[in-house]
């Protein structure tokens, strides 16, 4: 183990290399440990180091988080769109579990990463194949909100209650610059696909009431299927 660290401690270091011990320290010891500090003495260097390859701790999370997304499992064409859709939404929430810091890293962000854009894209593509429409598919995704991403905000969570606590609610998230649209061009088409007043990560902010009675009845709808059906959790699928 000596040896493996102080090899480690030699390999030059670079901006994946910063990132990777930046997720291995979130990981140990919880994102509120992270500083540049911190992260420069694990990696065996002077904190200044740190910045000719991370500008500042905001690059430095938003690059942490891109590499998380990337270990999500990637679409496997050949089926249907549902079990495509369910099977990379588990796959995220089993990298999210192995990285527990990383819902409220992705939540703070101002502006959703490359690698989330690229991966909201890829799963709005797969409605589309799947014959849905784009205004349908607009509204999918508000329906699913962080879901798609594997986590959802937990009424009885008291951890990410806690996580929250003596934090600043984060800026709404800054419309899809225009020099996106060509790399995301299945976002930029459900952007489009609807009015929008403010500003949201699928386009000029949508009708929030609109979006949450569509994902409240879509829900209520589901609910309901499963009582006259009389469902119970013991004959769930597994």
């Amino acid at each position: 183990m000596v040896e493996q660290a102080e090899t480690l401690r030699r390999t030059p270091l670079s901006r994946d290399r910063i990132l990777r011990a930046a997720v291995a320290l979130a990981d140990e010891a919880g994102i509120e440990s992270l500083s540049m500090r911190n992260l420069a003495q694990d990696l065996g260097v002077v904190p200044m180091a740190l910045y000719k390859h991370v500008a500042n701790k905001d690059e430095l999370l938003d690059g942490m988080i891109d590499v998380v997304v990337a270990e999500i499992d990637p679409l496997m064409p050949g089926t249907d769109w549902k079990h495509m859709v369910r099977r990379r939404i588990l796959s995220a929430r089993q990298v999210l579990q192995r990285h527990p810091w990383a819902p409220l890293a992705i939540e703070s962000r101002n502006m959703a990463t490359p690698a989330i854009l690229a991966y909201l894209d890829s799963m709005v593509g797969t409605f589309r194949a799947g014959g849905f429409s784009a205004d349908l598919s607009h509204h999918v995704m508000h329906a699913m909100g962080s879901r798609i991403l594997g986590f959802s905000q937990e009424l009885f969570d008291a951890s990410r209650r806690a996580g929250r606590s003596g934090t600043t609610v984060p800026d709404p998230p800054a419309a899809l610059p225009p020099e996106a649209v060509a790399r995301f061009p299945h976002l930029a088409e459900i952007a489009a696909a609807a009015s929008h007043d403010n500003a949201s990560v699928v386009g000029q902010g949508c009708d929030d009431q609109f979006e949450f009675e569509f994902a409240l009845d879509l829900l209520l709808d589901g609910i309901e299927r499963l009582h006259q059906q009389g469902w119970t959790s013991s004959r769930r699928p597994r």
